[in-house]
């Protein structure tokens, strides 16, 4: 799954990365080293101007809170549920088909943080001594340094209890699509601990390499048996993971330091 990961690149970089013709000043985020649930986030999407002549798709750079509310939805409630969908399944759930063929975007970021519960940890909880055990987590990142590309989809809600002209009218929320992790040996993995994604957790974001961007984005494409070609995982070794701060578990926390290497997992977390 993705429950949290970090995104600290200034848009005029991304503007690079990913080509982007169109961004709002003001639509600008802060560096953020723990983007949790229901957080503005940066997603890069294909989409016409709004009131243009021009009705060409524009790669624009738009700010998105981060879990999808349904057009349909008759409330906002559920979107911190909807952070995830399953790229297995996201052709076919309600709450995510009609984005799959018509919204879909890509979430930039430094990398994603997951959590494991440490051998010891494990032991106490069978053992039933423990009910929440400690977990260490892990940040994982492109072993080159490269963008983290999330493939990710957004959606359009209206609020109807608020007039037209309210700022807060209209909703516009993404999901990050998930796939099975690799199995596969990281790029480079901890000397201590897991040495595949599969180790950490059995799911991971599906990280879109920058040849499938194009068509990912490409609202032209609105066939879901073409466009599930598109979910498959990208090529393996391309990862590396670390441990980092327990630090990062409490959403309160946020800067730099959260991304900072540890030379093998906290105390009491041992893989």
């Amino acid at each position: 799954m993705c429950g949290r990961y970090a995104a600290s690149r200034r848009p005029e970089d991304l503007a690079g990365v990913f080509e982007i013709e169109r961004w709002e000043p003001e639509e600008t985020l802060e560096p953020d080293y723990n983007v949790a649930p229901t957080k503005e986030v940066y997603a890069v999407l294909d989409r016409p101007l709004k009131d243009a002549d021009d009705k060409r798709p524009v790669r624009q750079l738009r700010k998105l809170k981060w879990g999808l509310v349904p057009s349909w939805s008759k409330t906002p409630e559920g979107g911190a549920r909807m952070i995830n969908a399953r790229a297995e399944t996201v052709h076919e759930k309600p709450s995510y088909r009609r984005a799959f063929t018509a919204r879909r975007c890509v979430l930039p970021a430094d990398g994603y943080y997951e959590w494991v519960t440490g051998v010891q940890e494990r032991d106490l909880e069978v053992e039933g001594k423990k009910k929440r055990p400690r977990k260490q987590p892990y940040f994982v990142l492109p072993a080159d340094g490269s963008v983290f590309a999330m493939a990710g989809l957004y959606e359009f809600w209206r609020d109807r209890t608020l007039p037209d002209d309210h700022p807060q009218a209209w909703w516009a929320t993404c999901s990050v699509i998930t796939t099975e992790a690799e199995t596969s040996p990281l790029a480079v993995a901890p000397a201590e601990g897991p040495h595949a994604l599969a180790d950490i957790h059995p799911r991971m974001p599906l990280m879109l390499t920058p040849d499938r961007w194009d068509a990912w984005l490409d609202p032209a494409r609105t066939d879901a048996d073409d466009l599930r070609c598109l979910l498959a995982p990208p090529p393996p070794g391309l990862m590396r993971a670390y441990p980092v701060s327990t630090a990062v578990s409490n959403v309160r926390n946020n800067g730099p330091e959260l991304l900072k290497e540890l030379e093998g997992p906290e105390e009491g977390t041992l893989f």
